[in-house]
């Protein structure tokens, strides 16, 4: 009998890191939880379009279904890119980061602009989103963030008027050694990714935070 095993020839005998391992997850939770979001879309937009249900399309119930639709599919957007995988060869345009980063708008208090030219690679894109995360944190009243690129990297300057500063978190950005470094909570661990990413990359981390806003630049 023919062996029909698929196989896969395989280009390192290392394990995978656990970083590696994480992101592979990532990406495919973020995969199978975005079709049936998709799917009940194009459900309420079916409703939409039917004469038989048009008292349920003007509900306040209809509506507070499509605006958690809406807002849960773009941040599994925002998650994917995040979190997911991201090798070294792969781009992503400017229009699909911009695109992205609006939705950052529809369910937080935070605004974000972006002035750059050019597409970049998904690495740098993942630690802007990943940036972007550690100022909701920092920001949790809201403020506005511009992202540019310059000669020496990518800068996030935020604007606020007040913020949560927690030195021993921000720590995390901090190349030195010896610094204390709680373990973040899950809803912190993008300050510990955003760090290991950079390392990855090769790239220093710079950052400040007061109570009018703050700065990371990589």
């Amino acid at each position: 009998m023919d062996d029909l095993t698929i196989g896969r020839t395989s280009t390192s005998h290392e394990p995978l890191s656990p970083e590696r391992l994480a992101a592979l997850v990532s990406s495919r939770l973020c995969h199978d939880l975005i079709s049936p979001l998709g799917a009940i879309g194009n459900g309420l937009e079916l409703l939409q379009m039917s004469d038989a249900f048009k008292g349920v399309v003007k509900s306040a119930e209809y509506a507070l279904i499509a605006e958690s639709v809406e807002a849960s599919r773009s941040r599994v957007r925002w998650f994917r890119m995040a979190f997911g995988t991201a090798s070294s060869e792969q781009r992503v345009s400017l229009s699909e980061l911009t695109g992205i980063l609006s939705d950052l708008e529809k369910g937080g208090r935070l605004r974000a602009r972006i002035e750059a030219e050019g597409d970049l690679p998904r690495i740098e894109a993942r630690m802007i989103l990943l940036a972007l995360m550690c100022f909701e944190t920092g920001l949790p009243w809201g403020g506005s963030v511009l992202v540019c690129r310059g000669p020496q990297g990518w800068r996030l300057v935020a604007e606020a008027t007040r913020a949560k500063i927690d030195p021993a978190l921000w720590a995390w950005l901090d190349p030195k050694p010896g610094r204390e470094r709680p373990d973040p909570v899950p809803s912190e661990v993008h300050f510990a990714l955003l760090a290991a990413c950079a390392e990855s990359a090769g790239r220093g981390i710079s950052w400040e935070l007061d109570e009018s806003g703050g700065e990371i630049s990589f």
